[in-house]
């Protein structure tokens, strides 16, 4: 059986395995600033996952498949963006050579388009991460068979992307988090924050990652200052983040409420992830305990 997002919020383990998750997320940002944009807030990584879900497998009801106003009334549909949101989204991704016309149109009044190999190459990237992640959990070899089928990021993806969408848990986990995720830039940031932590302090409740600066954020993800200092200044006033001493110039830290929602948020998608995983190859998922992880007191430089 798949594992529940209780399970997975539940298990000792887990939010170790989440930081190795979100580092490894943080380096493939910083890696390709396209990729990075993509996943900059919550509404364009869930207008990606639509398109995969429409070319793949036909979500709404139609045969599988994506031309532009299609996407924008699924977009639309589902309370993920406008209907001019989701179109300049597809012309972004036309011009970062993530999607392309179709030489063949069957109806000239529309224009197919699919995936380019880059855009698959990444998909395929990002679900084997996660994979990876749930195999440190019971032993599992998810990551490895999906490499050797590539035809399993078809068979995962839409009902992946449907599940995510449909999600108020993955959407709306808490207020600190909606107010990153759905702010441009927003959900990266707060990836690069979550992935500085180290050990939780009970007493206080608060987790001290390090010094964070301003200049530093806007660097990584080539955001304006002014940007940057409004989100945390929001961020200061819901008492989810707070520096030790001065803004910007000494150590930051996240409180436990703000871990707390970034945790059950990926539990909640993990657990999706885990159960299409299930279904798609139709086979039960055999429970290997592994050993107690040690979670690590230091946080990343930068």
């Amino acid at each position: 059986m798949s594992l529940s997002a209780k399970e997975l919020a539940d298990n000792p383990d887990f939010f170790a395995i989440v930081l190795d998750y979100t580092r490894e997320i943080v380096l493939v940002y910083e890696e390709n600033r396209r990729i990075g944009s993509v996943f900059s807030s919550q509404q364009r990584w869930l207008m990606a996952l639509a398109g995969f879900a429409l070319y793949y497998g036909g979500v709404d009801g139609k045969p599988p498949g994506i031309h532009a106003n299609r996407f924008a009334d699924f977009v639309v549909e589902h309370e993920i963006a406008s209907h001019n949101t989701a179109l300049s989204f597809i012309q972004e991704m036309l011009d970062h050579h993530f999607l392309r016309y179709q030489t063949v149109m069957p109806d000239r009044r529309v224009r197919p388009m699919e995936p380019t190999e880059e855009a698959v190459k990444q998909l395929a990237r990002w679900l084997g991460i996660h994979l990876a992640a749930l195999d440190k959990l019971d032993g599992g070899k998810r990551s490895s068979l999906l490499a050797g089928r590539p035809e399993l990021v078809a068979a995962l993806q839409p009902a992946i992307s449907v599940s995510i969408i449909a999600s108020d848990a993955v959407r709306h986990p808490g207020d600190t988090f909606d107010l990153f995720t759905w702010a441009n830039s927003g959900g990266i940031i707060m990836d690069y924050l979550i992935s500085r932590v180290g050990m939780i302090d009970p007493k206080t409740q608060r987790a001290i990652v390090g010094p964070v600066a301003f200049t530093d954020i806007c660097r990584r993800f080539h955001i304006s200052r002014t940007h940057a200092k409004r989100l945390m200044r929001k961020a200061v006033n819901m008492q989810s983040v707070g520096w030790t001493g001065r803004s910007g110039k000494s150590e930051l830290w996240l409180s436990s409420g703000f871990i707390q929602e970034y945790r059950n948020y990926q539990a909640e998608k993990f657990a999706i992830m885990d159960a299409a995983w299930q279904r798609a190859l139709g086979i039960r998922q055999a429970r290997m305990p592994k050993p107690r992880l040690v979670f690590t007191s230091t946080t990343p430089s930068g």
